[in-house]
């Protein structure tokens, strides 16, 4: 069995390879390096408090969470400087829960219907909480099983949120792969077909709406298609640690 000391060793000597990676990846790509920088969100689902701590203590600031209640365990044990992005479809009834909860939650990332926006809008303001940031998930795959508004309906969610929702902020588009969480260009091609046209809506330039995609495995060609955020779990943590059914 390794030491947990062995493994978060290791975690933070990934970490650090995937950020070179990303780096070499962004120039890759094109854009100018003062431009355009490429968040990593690194997602720490099942993972130990402190494990996230030793990437907190290399320097690093941004985590992830898809699931509510391993968020709202973790966030009160971390300094408050820690930006926490919730990922993935969002239930209405957990909303207040995850704002309550998380004091220092930055971004949602999974916003796929206006009953979630105006949901987290009203209860950003019965909080008074300051405005939350928001991403409008993309099912640019067409599966079933993914969450996500379809991208024909992409600009009138983004539209419902920067309009109607004065309590959140829009701040990008954002899409889940495969089901083996890889993605095709074909994906990315969509969703940054979704920024053109929201940003066209919205009269936004197109660097002021983000492209959260890209996972552990498919991330390089994700910011070489323009991502400018990662989420990336097990390439830093290692597989994830689910408890075995009795």
């Amino acid at each position: 069995m390794t030491s947990p000391l062995v493994a978060e060793g290791a975690a933070v000597a990934a970490f650090r390879s995937v950020m070179l990676r990303v780096q070499q990846a962004a120039e890759r790509s094109g854009s100018k390096p003062d431009r355009v920088r490429v968040r990593v969100v690194a997602v720490s689902k099942t993972k130990p408090v402190s494990l996230i701590r030793q990437l907190y203590d290399a320097g690093h600031r941004c985590f992830g969470e898809n699931y509510v209640q391993e968020i709202i365990e973790k966030a009160p044990q971390l300094p408050p400087d820690v930006e926490w992005h919730f990922i993935g479809h969002l239930q209405s009834n957990k909303v207040k829960t995850l704002l309550g909860g998380v004091p220092n939650l930055a971004v949602v990332e999974g916003v796929d219907n206006q009953k979630i926006a105006s949901h987290l809008d009203r209860v950003v303001s019965t909080l008074g909480r300051n405005p939350l940031k928001v991403m409008v998930q993309v099912n640019t795959s067409g599966e079933e099983s993914k969450s996500g508004v379809d991208p024909s309906n992409c600009v009138e969610l983004a539209k419902h949120v920067k309009l109607s929702c004065p309590n959140l902020v829009f701040s990008g588009l954002m899409t889940i792969g495969m089901l083996d969480y890889t993605s095709t260009p074909q994906n990315f091609q969509t969703l940054s077909n979704c920024r053109s046209e929201v940003c066209k809506v919205l009269e936004i330039p197109e660097e002021q709406c983000e492209l959260s995609m890209g996972m552990s495995g498919d991330f390089e060609l994700a910011i070489e298609m323009g991502s400018t955020n990662v989420r990336i779990g097990s390439t830093i943590f290692g597989p994830r640690e689910y408890a075995k059914k009795q």
